[in-house]
């Protein structure tokens, strides 16, 4: 068993069902820090409950038009940039304040995506912000050739949140880049070279992380090998799967008879990776590398025990385990500060990014002393890793995850947007399954529930562009496109899930109406 991370600063139970004033009365402590009790929205549609309050007053946007963005932006910003910007008209952000954004129009925004689960404890949080203020009246940035407070101070507080061995830090800008550190240290530690991953991964774009990742969306004509996938142990999508099969509050729709303590989906998958190493790979293996929620791939949960199983076998083959935390790590699961505790497995290298600065770019590579050494061996040099503006940002980001209680928030609140969201499943057949753990949620919509056949694209798109023009921001993800991500800052309250759950259900309403 993993020795328990201790459990962060317990904030008011917010799932609760009271009253409105009463929930922002026994809110008020946690919400002076996030922010959440602002100005009174104007924003109403059809049988909508009013937006919650927000009472921070944004600057008025005085700057480019939004034609002229537009042009600028299709003239000298590269193509892959307006291929990727989201929604036929879209968002001009201005501003942001914890869990709300402004357009340059002054409309609000209900962020429940966060910057793709980057922005971990709110837009511009007011002592995240103070604390980037003073750093870069004192200094912006040295590299790690010197030695400078802020690098020391994160590295061993970054540290201290992981078990032994874990304990080498190594500070990088971004989750590719920490993936692409973490194949390199696993072939030079075990001499292998061969890595495994799962079908519908992301691990990032690089040339090196490109090959870890499959989803044929990021894939390019180019050459990177030495990656096998096997079959991603999806209990909803895949050929296998029933009621019991995942660590979430909320399960999947398809019938269940295995015996109790026994999942026959995970034995299943698990045949399917003896098959993938009796096939496609050579007796020695250098890595297994798996999120423990899928991000990208629409938040797709694991059998409970198959990653326990996975990691036996690639150590078996002298391989090393690999946790990607991109998005899962920093509390945002709920029950655990790391994904990785809630399958009861220790990795020997951890990866993170994404929320680890709360939107600072920054990502870090944590292992153990032994893999690192490995390393040692040449020379690797990071010009901007472990800056001292980064480190300052990361550190004060772990101290407000502390004092605000965004863990335990994580948890409270997600617990219940899935339990809603389990019930919009049940009243709209095109939503077919809701999964996840805390804040880190996927909503798999179809055709219908008894073919499983993705939503279209066209159809997607409605949905996710009213909810949209109703106040709300969310994701997209998924093999097919077919997965809505909700992955809202971790200081998003109740008020703020009702008003987010009843705007989707208004969404995928008119849209059925429609069709």
């Amino acid at each position: 068993m993993l020795k328990a991370v201790p459990r962060l600063t317990r904030v008011p139970h917010v799932g609760s069902r009271m009253s409105k004033t009463c929930n922002l009365a026994a809110l008020a402590k946690f919400h002076r820090a996030s922010g959440a009790a602002c100005q009174k929205a104007a924003h109403k549609s059809h049988d909508l409950p009013p937006m919650p309050p927000c009472d921070f007053k944004p600057l008025k946007h005085q700057g480019m038009s939004k034609q002229r963005m537009m042009e600028i932006r299709k003239l000298h910003c590269h193509p892959m940039t307006m291929k990727v910007t989201s929604y036929k008209s879209p968002v001009f952000i201005h501003q942001g304040h914890m869990q709300w954004l402004w357009d340059t129009d002054g409309k609000r925004y209900l962020d429940f995506f966060a910057g793709v689960a980057t922005v971990s404890v709110g837009h511009c949080h007011p002592k995240v912000t103070a604390v980037a203020v003073a750093q870069m009246k004192r200094l912006w940035h040295t590299t790690c050739i010197y030695v400078t407070p802020p690098l020391q101070e994160y590295c061993e507080k970054l540290a201290s949140l992981l078990p032994d061995p874990l304990k080498v830090v190594y500070l990088t800008n971004s989750g590719s880049e920490a993936n692409d550190l973490a194949m390199l240290m696993a072939r030079l530690h075990t001499g292998n070279h061969d890595i495994i991953t799962l079908r519908g991964s992301y691990h990032g774009g690089s040339p090196q992380t490109m090959a870890l990742t499959s989803n044929s969306a990021y894939k390019y004509p180019v050459a990177n090998g030495g990656c096998t996938t096997t079959m991603c142990p999806d209990v909803f999508r895949g050929p296998w799967g029933g009621s019991h099969c995942r660590d979430s509050p909320v399960q999947t729709i398809r019938t269940c008879d295995c015996p109790q303590g026994q999942c026959m989906a995970n034995d299943k998958y698990i045949g399917q990776l003896d098959e993938t190493f009796a096939t496609s790979l050579p007796s020695r293996v250098a890595a297994f590398f798996a999120e423990p929620i899928q991000g990208v791939g629409g938040a797709v949960q694991y059998p409970k025990d198959y990653l326990k199983q996975a990691y036996q076998r690639v150590r078996e083959r002298g391989g090393v385990c690999i946790a990607d935390e991109v998005q899962t790590g920093f509390g945002r699961t709920g029950s655990h500060f790391w994904g990785f505790q809630g399958h009861e497995v220790m990795p020997d290298i951890v990866t993170m990014a994404k929320g680890i600065a709360g939107g600072f770019p920054m990502g870090a590579l944590v292992t153990t002393p032994e893999i690192a050494a490995a390393f040692s061996k040449g020379a690797h040099f990071n010009t901007y890793g472990g800056n001292p503006m980064a480190c300052s940002i990361a550190s004060s980001v772990l101290d407000v995850m502390k004092e605000d209680g965004t863990q335990q928030n994580s948890l409270v609140v997600g617990t219940y947007l899935l339990t809603e969201l389990a019930k919009l499943r049940d009243k709209h057949e095109i939503v077919g399954d809701v999964r996840g753990k805390g804040l880190q949620i996927g909503v798999e919509m179809v055709e219908d529930k008894v073919s499983r056949t993705p939503l279209s694209p066209a159809a997607m798109n409605d949905i996710f562009e009213e909810t949209k023009d109703m106040g709300v921001l969310i994701g997209k993800g998924g093999v097919y496109g077919q997965n809505f991500r909700v992955q809202p800052p971790m200081c998003v309250t109740k008020d703020d899930a009702d008003y987010f759950l009843a705007v989707f259900d208004r969404s995928i309403q008119n849209y059925m109406d429609r069709r």
